[in-house]
């Protein structure tokens, strides 16, 4: 039997997302986005896993936020 293990955060690859712009006069959504990603207020930095669905949510809100 074959033990499959996923990645451990340290040698998965990383994203930094900033939020540069605020939520106010966009959707409930992107909010909801925005506050998932665990950001909390401008110019506030994450680091998160890059997975494809962090990716999407990044999508989502690519027009508040700046990634490296």
């Amino acid at each position: 039997m074959v033990k499959r293990t996923s990645k451990t955060t340290a040698d998965a690859k990383r994203v930094k997302v900033t939020l540069v712009k605020s939520t106010i006069g966009f959707g409930k959504k992107q909010a909801a986005v925005v506050e998932g990603l665990g950001l909390r207020r401008l110019n506030h930095s994450v680091e998160l896993a890059d997975t494809p669905a962090i990716r999407g949510m990044i999508h989502k809100i690519r027009h508040l936020v700046v990634t490296e």
